[in-house]
């Protein structure tokens, strides 16, 4: 980028277009000087070397000061007396749960469990472009170490010996975290992002790394563009694209993704899978990539409901290197009862106009089950504009990509992706900043009223403005597949919803379709509930994308 030019009113004037602000020409003649002496001081913050992972001084709590904290911890999950299948795809495919009760009766090894999702990230990772690096050797060794374990009949942890994938913005000493894009293809960080090291102690096998749209957006990265395993023609939704398609493709039993504004819930719905974003505060960043240091969650992408209770129980906690987690309880118990669950719903997200039928019966069968439904309003107030603190972080996070010109090695330059939406946040002022969050404490106030009348509120993932909302008040939230419908292939999603134009095959393609829950502050454990009786209902997690159904 060129230097600073000389002000003068002129320049003043145009600045004012952008600021949307009109000033007279002797109040241009006085800011003059004040201006430079203004630029003079900031200057010293673009000579600063900071790191991805320092964050503001200023944090953000979802909690209200009248907010209750759940204290108690427990995590019961449902058993499982399965027989051990013969074919291994039947073993890729099956639950958390049933694996680890094979491994614990010991009709099952860690290492035979790895290898099968070896084989298969290697047969079907190159096609859906969803596994950036995989790491075999260090998975035998911890499949290995975990037989060990088990087989001196150790007290295990219920995700030993159980393999999972990360996204790769989660760091992994000594491995490539390339964060999506071109910039940092060849990073390689030397520690553990905090939730790594709670699966390493968990007893869990690492296959690898799996792709994110760059910087944490959509599903385009520097490697490929990942595609939904249930139609190739289209793209597995992102920015948790590649944990959304390996599990959904059987080529792990778990993957964790990450959400700023709809980067579990969206791969989590187009690939047809469970996804859980949890409580901000809940589960530690350290060690992940910050795109937004106010908004960045981390949580469990499974294909059952109860599979979430484990992997969420075994990464949340509190850490002294993400000042913005806190303790707070985890109470699952399965088949707890769902009789006076007040569930929310917004009737025009269900307009036959705008939802799918399935989506329409996961009313009544939530009503079937004893809940009391409740007709809500959401408040009305410009969440649009919430989008500003998001872009602004954002451009915070990456403004050496900018200033340096790097943001032109990204692969996407469209209007939408990120090297666009860096230089134009560099207008937003920072009286416009500020305004914007206080807007969004007063969304915090108001849906915290609304959270008094209901435990949870169920909609269309994309239907109104919920997923914005809850994102920027740190509410929890669940998607999970409750039906199928036919459909051409999709476009792109990419930020704030809008769609870029795709290319398709002309077809119609019969692909997953899903709701979404958000629940009120900690209430992860009633999403899990809510949702296992659902997948029960509706029993779409029982079929398979066909290009990952078959045995070698």
């Amino acid at each position: 980028m060129s230097g600073p030019h000389p002000i003068d009113a002129e320049t003043v004037a145009a600045a004012e277009l952008l600021a949307h602000v009109e000033y007279t020409p002797d109040e241009r003649a006085l800011m003059i000087d004040a201006l430079e002496a203004q630029i003079a001081r900031l200057a010293g913050l673009r000579a600063l070397d900071l790191e991805n992972g320092e964050a503001p001084a200023e944090r953000f709590d979802p909690r209200l000061p009248d907010t209750v904290v759940p204290e108690r911890s427990r995590c019961e999950v449902s058993g499982f007396d399965t027989p051990l299948p013969e074919r291994s795809v039947d073993i890729a495919f099956a639950s958390v749960r049933e694996q680890r009760a094979w491994l614990a009766r010991g009709l099952l090894t860690s290492r035979r469990l790895t290898e099968i999702y070896l084989e298969r990230m290697d047969r079907l990772g190159p096609g859906l472009e969803c596994i950036v690096t995989a790491t075999p050797e260090l998975a035998l060794a911890q499949a290995d170490a975990a037989d060990r374990a088990l087989a001196a009949g150790e007290e295990g942890a219920p995700l030993r010996g159980i393999p999972w994938l990360a996204k790769d913005l989660l760091d992994t000493a000594g491995i490539r975290t390339t964060w999506g894009a071109e910039p940092f293809a060849d990073r390689v960080p030397g520690a553990d992002a905090t939730v790594v090291s709670q699966l390493h102690r968990e007893g869990a096998v690492l296959l690898g790394k799996t792709s994110l749209g760059a910087l944490a957006s959509g599903d385009v990265w520097h490697g490929g563009d990942t595609r939904n395993p249930w139609n190739l023609e289209e793209g597995s939704s992102g920015s948790s694209a590649g944990s959304g398609a390996a599990v959904a493709a059987g080529l792990c039993s778990f993957a964790i993704g990450s959400e700023t504004m709809g980067s579990i819930l969206s791969p989590a719905m187009r690939c047809g899978i469970v996804g859980l974003r949890p409580t901000f505060g809940r589960v530690s960043r350290h060690g992940a990539m910050a795109l937004c240091w106010s908004l960045d969650k981390l949580g469990p992408m499974v294909r059952r409901t109860e599979d979430a209770a484990w992997v969420l129980q075994a990464i949340a906690g509190p850490d002294p290197h993400d000042p913005t987690t806190f303790a707070c309880g985890f109470d699952y118990q399965p088949g707890s009862p769902l009789t006076g669950v007040r569930v929310g719903w917004v009737p025009a997200m269900f307009h036959e106009d705008v939802s799918e039928p399935c989506e329409r019966a996961v009313l009544d069968a939530l009503a079937a089950r004893g809940c009391e439904l409740v007709d809500v309003t959401l408040p009305e107030l410009p969440y649009e504009s919430l989008w500003t603190i998001l872009e602004v972080e954002a451009s915070a996070c990456f403004e050496g990509l900018t200033l340096g010109g790097e943001d032109d090695s990204l692969k996407r330059q469209d209007v939408h992706a990120w090297p666009n939406t860096f230089r134009k946040s560099r207008f937003v002022s920072a009286i416009d900043f500020v305004q914007a969050s206080r807007l969004r404490g007063r969304v915090v106030r108001e849906m915290a009223r609304l959270y008094r009348g209901v435990d949870v509120i169920v909609g269309p993932t994309f239907s109104g403005p919920m997923q914005l909302i809850t994102n920027m008040t740190g509410h929890p939230a669940l998607s999970l597949p409750v039906g199928f419908v036919e459909r051409g292939s999709r476009p792109r999603l990419i930020p704030r919803g809008t769609q870029a134009a795709g290319v398709g095959d002309g077809k119609r393609h019969r692909v997953p379709h899903g709701i979404a829950m958000w629940g009120s502050l900690f209430s992860e454990p009633l999403l899990i509930t809510l949702a296992v009786a659902l997948e029960d209902a509706f029993g779409c997690w029982q079929e398979r994308p066909p290009v990952a159904s078959a045995d070698p």
